[in-house]
């Protein structure tokens, strides 16, 4: 299989079935409604919209998007300090940026 098969496998894995595993083992008591909080940081990705073209496999989301720049991952880290669902919102965020990272840096282009 090729290098983009396995791109999207990780892509998706780490957007979709990892928060699973995030929910279950951090929260277990309240699993299924921190693994909708975590899926609703995926709304990070609007920001996509306002760029030309919306989406371009070339180009690495960090640092380009208005969203996933080092200023709002900054602030996203700093959630992590909070308590209850910023926390939450914070790690889905971090979460997504990673995925992020490793789409663009760790695959074939």
């Amino acid at each position: 299989m090729d290098c983009l098969f396995w791109k999207t496998c990780a892509h998706y894995f780490l957007h979709l079935i990892f928060p699973v595993f995030i929910a279950l083992i951090f929260y277990r008591d309240n699993w299924k409604k921190v693994y909708l909080i975590l899926l609703a940081t995926m709304l990070v990705d609007l920001d996509h919209l306002f760029a030309n073209p919306v989406f371009d496999p070339t180009r690495n989301s960090i640092g380009f998007h208005f969203l996933h720049s080092y200023y709002a991952i900054t602030v996203y880290f700093v959630m992590l300090f909070f308590k209850g669902t910023v926390r939450i919102i914070g790690i889905g965020l971090l979460l997504h940026m990673l995925t992020d990272f490793q789409d663009f840096n760790l695959w074939c282009h």
